[in-house]
Parts: structure tokens; sequence; C-alpha cells
């Protein structure tokens, strides 16, 4: 007769053989190095090396990471593909710290390789400007990676060389996808996209890297080691409340100085808009942008006839248009113009005010109004201190609710951009007109 107790003893002994062919796994598979300027030495299996070999996975290199951010900062020039790998060392040092934790949930060695996949493909949908034009009709970078890992090239790979299904891995970053009530598929989620993310770890230290910048670099090393896994997500010891603080200034101080810089605000604007009025005009359909690296992104622009497509070919060639007006997001003054439609309603009533009242000959692609969307601190994150687990704001730390929400109102600027010459003649008349349209 078995002893009571002995099937819990023989799970926990299972367990323990899992958690060692991870670790293994971890410590000897990963024979190919890629030399990286930010990680130094990148290792992957060479099922992943062939994975990476696929022509989509190398378009990644033709994507710089921050768009127009190089107009200002000139060594912003690194790619997606940089950062992809970035993210993959990042996820499987965080892992291979979790797994030698007794606090970790269960996971299968499929479930980390699929994890790690994940980690390696999460931008494998982006096209150029992604991020900005998370408001116009397109699909979201995430839908595009998943619709990606599922077609027959990723499939194949996935299966056969690594060991993994690619359900799984499309799943992991596709939130959208049915998890099949698998708990695996949400334990990384939460891992992928989180507080302690390896995607937020590697664009804050790397962006900072190549634009020359002190403020977004992070004591990774001393952050992974204080990572506690808990059976929904990751936490954080209380010794390195430190880092998430230093995490957060990071994210503002390069929203302030490289993101939200203002002159990517206004190339970045200036690429929305002709993108905008070619998808509204149905000139430009959302399929042909799918896929696109930077040379295919200008291409498909400056091939095009209509007038507002010089707006692409300006900032291509860094002719820029001019900040006429400035002030604060007031969200009671100004949420008719967060809505893409009333916005261009507004830009169009700018310009013809322009025509009419002051005879400058502004056409109405040539007006922008810019409204940064709402940014995420997030602080939804426990926090290890005394034996049990506390949310962050009961933390003590000094990032509360109200300093956390101050951040994102110093960052939020309205803006009007004119061509160089409209902007400096209706200088004088600009004030008016916006309180005109918006109020005091």
């Amino acid at each position: 007769m078995r002893k009571k107790g002995s099937s819990k003893g023989i799970n926990v002994g299972i367990e323990q053989q899992t958690r060692q062919k991870i670790l293994e796994h971890l410590s000897s598979d990963y024979t190919e190095a890629i030399r990286d300027p930010l990680w130094q030495n990148i290792y992957l299996t060479p099922a992943l090396k062939k994975l990476i070999s696929l022509g989509e996975f190398q378009k990644l290199a033709g994507i710089r990471q921050l768009g127009p951010a190089y107009l200002v900062y000139p060594g912003a020039t690194h790619t997606r593909l940089n950062h992809s790998l970035g993210v993959f060392h990042l996820a499987k040092r965080i892992i291979r710290h979790i797994s030698v934790d007794r606090r970790s949930p269960p996971v299968s060695l499929e479930g980390v390789k699929a994890f790690l996949c994940a980690s390696l493909l999460h931008d494998l949908g982006h096209f150029p400007y992604t991020h900005s034009f998370k408001d116009l009709p397109l699909l979201d970078h995430e839908v595009l990676t998943g619709r990606l890992v599922m077609t027959p090239p990723f499939q194949r790979v996935l299966r056969e060389d690594v060991g993994v299904e690619p359900y799984v891995v499309a799943a992991i970053v596709d939130e959208g996808m049915d998890h099949h009530n698998n708990g695996e598929i949400l334990f990384f989620r939460r891992i992928l996209s989180g507080v302690l993310d390896p995607d937020k770890l590697d664009y804050l230290n790397r962006d900072a890297f190549f634009c020359g910048v002190p403020y977004g670099i992070q004591d990774t090393d001393f952050f992974i080691d204080k990572i506690i896994p808990t059976a929904s997500a990751l936490a954080l010891d209380e010794r390195g409340l430190g880092s998430v603080e230093s995490l957060l200034f990071a994210k503002y101080q390069m929203y302030r100085s490289v993101y939200w810089h203002r002159t990517v605000r206004i190339a970045t604007a200036m690429i929305k808009k002709a993108v905008l009025l070619g998808l509204t005009e149905n000139d430009l359909d959302q399929e042909a942008l799918y896929g696109l690296d930077d040379a295919g992104f200008y291409r498909t622009l400056a091939i095009r006839e209509r007038s507002y497509y010089q707006l692409a070919r300006m900032v291509f060639e860094r002719r820029l248009l001019k900040t006429a007006f400035e002030c604060p997001f007031d969200p009671r003054l100004h949420k008719q113009a967060t809505d893409l439609n009333a916005r261009m309603d507004l830009e169009n009533r700018i310009a013809s005010i322009l025509r009419e009242e002051y005879d400058t000959g502004i056409e109405a692609w040539e007006v922008i109004l810019d409204i940064p969307e709402p940014i995420s601190f997030e602080v939804d994150l426990l926090i290890y201190r005394n034996d049990s687990f506390l949310p962050f704001a009961s933390s003590g730390s000094v990032f509360s609710t109200s300093v956390v929400e101050g951040f994102t109102r110093s960052l939020r600027k309205v803006r009007l951009f004119l061509p160089p010459g409209i902007a400096r003649t209706a200088a004088p008349y600009i004030p008016k007109i916006m309180t005109g349209l918006f109020g005091e």
C-alpha cells in the first residue's frame, strides 16, 4: 500500500527533475554566440540560430528601434533586430534566476523554450512607426507577430528544430489569442509584458546607450537578482525597491528627453498624418504597410502623388514643420482633440482661418495638432517584505500614485505644427485662434 503523502513526494520529485532539465538546457545548449554592443555575448541554440535566419526576422534589421530619433541623436540607428536579441537575452537570465527559486510555479522545459522563442520573436510583426500608429486603424504588432509565427516557415522551425508548439509561442505574445486554460501561457505572458519585463529592461538600456544619454541605464544584474516568482507573476524583494524607482524615473526621463523630444514629435506627427490621410482617403491599404522595413516604408509613401505625402518626404529630407503653439494638455479643454476625426476637423478649421483671415495660402494637410497618447507608468507590482507580499503603492516608495500621475501630466503637451514661414508670420494670431477653438 502506498504511504500517505507519497503521491506528493512523487510530484515534488518530478518537479525537481524538470527544474534540473531546464537548468541543464539553459547551461549547455546555448552555444552559438552573437556579439551585442550592449550585453556583449548573446548565446543561442543552433535551432534558434536557424529561427533568426528566416527572412521575416532578418527584416527587423531594417527597422530603426526609435524611428526618427536619429534626427536628434545620430547614434540612434539601432534596430528592432538588436532589441529582439536583447529581450531574449534578458528573458533567458530571468528564467534561469527563477528556475532555482522553489517559490516559482512549476513549468515545463517545453514551456520555457516557448517563452524564450516568444521573447525572441515578440517584435516580429513590427513595421516602421508602429508604436506611433496605435490610434490608427491598423492591427497591433502583437497580432501581426502571432500571425507570422503561425506561418509555415516559423511553424516548421519551431516544431522540428526547437521542439515547441507554435501556437503557444504566438499566444504568449498575442494576448488576444485563446490561452486554452494553459497556465504556462498566462504565467509567461505576465513575465514578457509587465513591470519587470525584459522588453522594458532592454529598450531603456539600449536606447540610452545608442542615444548617448545616461537616463535609461539600469543596474540590470541587481534588478534580476531581486526578482521573486509568484504563482501569477513576478514580484520584487524589498531590497530591489530602489531599482523599480530607478526604472520609473528612467522611463520618465527617456520620454522627456528622447521619445517625446519636440523634434521627434514633429517628425512622427508628420509621418502619422500622411499615413492617416492615405488610409482615410483609401489611397493607402493597411496591408501595404505590414511587413515593411524603413526603406520599403519610404518607397511606399514616396511614390504616391497625393500632396499630403509630401509630409513623409519632408521628414526623410529633414525639412520639418515648426512649433507655432504649445501648452500643457488639459483634459477639460483638449479632450475632444484626442479623437483623430475631431482632431482633423480642428486642423481643417485652423487652416481655413489662416487662409481666409490672414491670407497665408496654407493647405489643411500642412496643419498638425499633436497630442501624445497617455503613458502608463506601471506600478502594479508586489513587493516582498517580512515574509509577505504587499502592493507597490504600500511599500513606502516616493513614487506614489499622485507622483506617477504628475509624471504623465508634465509630459503631455498640446502642440500646433505649421510650415516654418507661416509659423513665423502667423505667430501673433495663433494664441487667439487656439483660444477660439479650445477656450481659456
